[in-house]
């Protein structure tokens, strides 16, 4: 798996990553939503490096001048809820895009500690000979990503896969390089200590869904 960590370079980035950590703005949730959505932007940006491209003519005004429009087609998937505001990010950036929506979340089926991935509702574009962008904001034990990219592959197979994360523990990261292609890109925004008795991750921000979107049952 390649990975590109993006907060190795000072730049914006990191700007925003400390807003959306910081208890004390965290009760504004437009602002939460307006920085992950930005951050998104940042990564698309990035990840817009990496596509193929194709020549092209525009003709302006005064003549006409020779440039370039990317070739790839691209499905932008993101995991319900949290997944939303990263994906219009991506979305603002990628406006020709197709989409797909899938939700996951950890299940407790002895209301302890131990947990499965329950993966439901699916909204998925075709992802056939595509580039499929797969967002969800935290990387934490990596299996949710993980479910869900089994449950894509049953859709079709992909010309390439880009997962994007804003925040990672070194824990998911493994077990995605266990679990995924290696040919597979992985984006983080930025990468945390490790993942906490709960397996939640640590320094984190807390409950990426709960922020933008408020407390769930």
């Amino acid at each position: 798996m390649q990975i590109h960590n993006l907060s190795e370079n000072n730049s914006v980035l990191n700007h925003f990553l400390g807003q959306i950590r910081n208890i004390d703005v965290h009760r504004d949730s437009m602002r939460f939503r307006r920085n992950i959505e930005r951050i998104g932007e940042i990564m698309a940006y990035e990840l817009s490096k990496e596509l193929e491209y194709k020549n092209i003519e525009i003709e302006t005004p005064l003549g006409i001048k020779q440039t370039t429009a990317i070739n790839d087609k691209l499905v932008l998937c993101s995991i319900l809820r949290a997944g939303l505001t990263l994906h219009q990010g991506f979305l603002n950036y990628f406006d020709d895009a197709e989409n797909g929506f899938i939700s996951a979340y950890r299940h407790h089926p002895n209301n302890d500690d131990y947990f499965e991935i329950k993966v439901e509702y699916q909204a998925v574009a075709d992802i056939n000979n595509k580039n499929l962008l797969l967002l969800d904001p935290m990387l934490a034990t990596g299996q949710s990503i993980v479910a869900v990219f089994n449950q894509l592959m049953e859709r079709g197979s992909p010309k390439e896969i880009h997962i994007a994360v804003v925040i990672a523990t070194p824990e998911g990261i493994a077990h995605l390089e266990e679990h995924l292609p290696e040919n597979c890109h992985l984006w983080i925004a930025s990468l945390d200590d490790g993942l906490d008795a709960k397996n939640y991750i640590v320094p984190g921000l807390g409950d990426a869904g709960d922020l933008a979107y408020g407390i769930k049952l």
